[in-house]
């Protein structure tokens, strides 16, 4: 869909609020990237990834053409391969012996297809998806109580309710657009209260009323505490409870069990009486209701029972599916659910049909015309892998994510990628931590090139669109999938011309039995008859459309117009007594368990300018800027305690592997707790990959992993040097002790700390300097230095680095973009000083949208007196892009006042 001015109208790549997007394709080849001012879940707002998404569409680094065992082949050879080893396992071992690892980045034609193949023609189950590591639990929780997968709320709720509750979710951060929204409906409505309930401090609590700093994996606990605490009150529903729930008494009855000893409910939370008091006062004494979570709650062993106890809340006092009201699980992924509803989970099939349905397996068994459609679930992320390692699984195909980075035990995964007969990898990017390990590797279109559609947290399906060329021999995943499809025997099933067709095919598919007491919320049949024309103009909808008449059109309505659904607001849900169940859940301590050895407990997750594993949000220089370095936060009495200082790099260690990262010391995280971010990989540094600690402790019912309790312990590493690398191309420096890539404006800056003295190291990084005749600068300091140097021709950079005992408590961010600036005598002035002068004075990136820098705003806050955050964004810019570093210049700004009152 372009409009007049060439816009094009798509969705972002990134987390799952599913923001609209408009792209404007530059004659030098680049995107222009702006918000979508007529979709419903943004409005127009972006943050700094979506505005960043521009910078990432760039050919450098791209996988080009297939290939077999490292040798370039054609499309068909390749696919011949992949289909002729398919079949040849299948025949040997069996349909089980085979897999696919899927992704949240798929388009829905894309995850359909591949589930189509696996679970309905190779006749087996073996498909699941990286949103097992994000949302199962809420998946399972969800079908636990209403029956089926189904978030019942929409963005619109933010904004009406009275209370909102955060739990296990740095919105902030991880979903930037929808704090953004909370935070102006505060702004207009004061009296509309926020709790955020999180064992870290984050930004999040800018907003917060209430913060409440539970132990990490007492959730459970907290929410039966809610419960007891309702029903001692006469704060129950007992009307809606009655006439649309079952089982509440054992749910209440269990809660209870839990809540017997209010000092051992204070003990096991880690809050005191009053402040469970004032929560529980708070959530009885307000209507209107919205308790938003996120990863804290589902990446547990017990994640499940987690989400069931919030969702046992909200059944109890009846605030679900209704305006301002209800449970809302927001998805990391801009697809994670849209593979949820094509069956892209193993234990699920398509179109929320259930494996032990014997008339939902005939109808889809005679829809596909298929006699091999899968009868029983398939295994499992955490298990899938297991398999592989053992040798019981032979091939697996991973499509669009990187298991070798992300999946907990990162050894383990490594090793059982290694050792399996065949692995098949569909991607954009050449070089990641799982192509190193592909027999074969099959160019996919990453975003930009893709064509399809997406369904946000909010159950709403926007379109995708072809926004640019795809390089080399890329082709989209449906393509790929249904070609080795037709090549192991399946064509007929996989004729597909375009992605209009699957999507067609596919909410036809959403309708079949799909009425009465059988009736499943999802339900797409009101799309099913789209032309492709209609398909490629199609403006987003949100589910259920049972029919014709319930579809939207943007020429017909205004975004603030266009129908916010909720479900099950007539009490009826999707359980076979039409009832929502009551979960009887009881809290359990995490599986792992601190000791002498690992006395710390790790938790993690997101940054605010990075993504998953940084192979798109890598790309970009300016979302590099904000954190560059892989870091661990700890409180200042267990630093102090493990002899670690501010900045100093330390090892961290599991039973299952160990990282080396920079130290954080800050009282945002509690003693005895630590957080390190999850984005950094083999690929960006030397030891950052965090999931080489993680256990793989998992949910025994959603199988979800626990990134949020490993115990661990923490020692100082000792090095006499560090250095900084900037370079045009990316090197391999693996011969370095410890290293982090940082993508920079045209090339890339390598931090590096080693065992060896700066003396001893500078001939070392020499040899990554050598080009092409140019002139020299250089600067050596006697013995341990500084030592800097730096190559100019015709006023440009090729490299330099700088070398001293200690370089990390300097500020260097001025380096970031010497490769694209003209080399002028303060420049140079800089590179020998170590200094930044005049142009280069910014200091550290504060605002990713706007570029502005540390040293701007504070120079701005002294120098105009600036009291107000408002005040400083009106003379500096910042912050006026997606707002997620708000927080920040409100530190800066309390840090100044601070400085200027002593």
């Amino acid at each position: 869909m372009t409009n007049s001015n060439g816009w094009i109208k798509s969705t972002c790549a990134y987390c799952g609020v599913g923001c609209g997007i408009e792209a404007k394709p530059t004659s030098d080849g680049r995107l222009e990237i702006r918000g979508d001012a007529e979709h419903p879940a943004n409005y127009g707002r972006l943050c700094s990834k979506g505005l960043a998404l521009g910078e990432t569409v760039t050919h450098q680094g791209r996988l080009l053409s297939p290939s077999i065992n490292g040798e370039d082949c054609d499309w068909d050879q390749a696919l011949d391969y992949v289909a002729e080893q398919f079949n040849s396992i299948i025949g040997e071992y069996g349909p089980d012996a085979v897999a696919f690892y899927a992704s949240g980045q798929l388009l829905t034609e894309d995850y359909y297809v591949a589930n189509k193949l696996m679970k309905g023609f190779i006749g087996s189950s073996n498909i699941d998806t990286n949103s097992r590591l994000c949302m199962s639990s809420s998946v399972a929780g969800h079908k636990r109580a209403f029956g089926a997968d189904c978030v019942p709320g929409c963005y619109q709720d933010l904004e009406m309710a009275d209370l909102i509750i955060l739990t296990g979710s740095n919105l902030a951060w991880c979903h930037p657009v929808l704090f953004q929204r909370i935070k102006a409906a505060k702004a207009d409505r004061p009296d509309l209260k926020v709790v955020v309930i999180d064992p870290r401090a984050t930004s999040s609590c800018e907003i917060a009323d209430l913060h409440l700093a539970i132990q990490p994996g007492s959730d459970v606990a907290l929410f039966n505490g809610l419960l007891a605490y309702l029903a001692e009150q006469g704060q129950l529903a007992p009307d809606y409870i009655a006439a649309h729930t079952e089982d509440f008494e054992l749910a209440l009855a269990s809660a209870r069990q839990d809540t017997e000893d209010n000092n051992k409910l204070s003990c096991v939370t880690g809050l005191s009486p009053q402040q469970l008091t004032d929560f529980y006062q708070l959530f009885s004494k307000t209507e209107k209701v919205v308790t938003v979570y996120s990863q804290g709650v589902n990446q547990s062993t017990h994640g499940t029972d987690k989400v069931n106890s919030l969702l046992n809340c909200h059944l109890a006092t009846g605030r679900i599916g209704k305006p301002g009201c209800g449970p809302f699980s927001v998805t990391g992924q801009p697809n994670a659910m849209g593979g949820r509803e094509v069956g892209g989970l193993a234990n699920t099939l398509a179109a929320h049909m259930e494996f032990g349905n014997e008339a939902q397996h005939r109808l889809i068994s005679e829809f596909w015309q298929t006699d091999t459609l899968s009868n029983s679930p398939g295994m499992k992320a955490i298990d899938m892998f297991d398999a592989i390692d053992s040798g019981k699984i032979k091939a697996v195909w991973v499509m669009a994510t990187n298991p070798a980075v992300s999946l907990p035990d990162s050894n383990k995964i490594n090793r059982a990628l290694e050792k399996c007969q065949l692995v098949v990898v569909s991607d954009c990017i050449a070089d990641t931590d799982t192509t190193r390990h592909a027999n074969v590797l099959l160019p996919a279109q990453g975003w930009s090139e893709k064509s399809g559609t997406v369904t946000n947290s909010e159950r709403r399906i926007s379109r995708q669109r072809r926004l640019l060329p795809t390089p080399g021999e890329g082709k989209a995943d449906w393509w790929i999938i249904s070609e080795v499809a037709r090549k192991m025997g399946f064509g007929h099933a996989f004729s597909y011309q375009h992605e209009a067709d699957i999507f067609q095919e596919y909410s036809e598919m959403t309708g079949l039995g799909n009425h009465g007491s059988a009736r499943r919320p999802l339900n797409l049949t009101g799309l099913s008859d789209l032309t492709p024309a209609q398909y490629h103009q199609l403006s987003p909808q949100q589910w259920p459309v049972a029919d014709k008449s319930e579809r939207h059109h943007d020429s017909q309505e205004q975004p603030q117009h266009l129908p916010h659904k909720r479900l099950f607001t007539d009490g009826v849900f999707a359980t076979p007594t039409g009832k929502a169940r009551f979960v009887a859940v009881r809290y359990q301590p995490p599986a792992s368990h601190t000791s002498k050895g690992y006395p710390l407990v790790l938790n993690t997750g997101r940054i605010r300018d990075q993504w998953h594993t940084m192979t798109r949000t890598g790309l970009s220089a300016r979302l590099g800027e904000h954190t560059p370095e892989p870091y661990v936060s700890i409180h200042p009495t267990d630093a102090k305690r493990y002899q670690l200082n501010d900045s100093q790099i330390t090892a961290v260690n599991s039973e299952y592997g160990k990282a080396a990262v920079r130290v954080n010391i800050t009282n945002d995280v509690k003693p005895g707790e630590l957080f390190i971010p999850i984005h950094w990989n083999d690929s960006t540094s030397s030891a950052g990959k965090v999931c080489n600690l993680i256990t793989p402790d998992s949910d025994s019912l959603s199988g979800q992993p626990e990134f949020k309790f490993t115990p661990v312990s923490v020692a100082p590493q000792a090095f006499r040097s560090e250095a900084l690398l900037l370079l045009t191309t990316p090197h391999d420096i693996s011969e370095f002790d410890y290293w982090v890539r940082q993508k920079v404006s045209n090339g890339y800056l390598y931090r590096i700390a080693s065992i060896l003295t700066p003396e001893q190291l500078m001939p070392q990084l020499a040899r990554y300097c050598q080009s092409e005749n140019g002139k020299e600068l250089s600067y050596n300091g006697a013995g341990n230095g500084p030592y800097r140097y730096a190559k100019i021709k015709q006023q440009r950079l090729l490299s330099c680095y700088l070398i001293a005992t200690d370089l990390h408590q300097q500020d260097v961010a001025w380096l970031n973009h010497l490769l694209d600036e003209p080399i002028d005598s303060s420049v140079e002035r800089s590179l020998m000083s170590g200094q930044a002068e005049g142009k280069l004075a910014g200091g550290k990136t504060v605002c990713a949208c706007k570029q502005v820098g540390k040293n701007t705003i504070c120079q701005a806050i002294k120098e105009q007196s600036l009291t107000t955050v408002e005040a400083i964004s009106s003379a500096t810019q910042a912050g006026t892009g997606c707002g997620s570093c708000v927080s920040e210049i409100q530190q800066l700004l309390d840090e100044q006042i601070l400085v200027s009152s002593d």
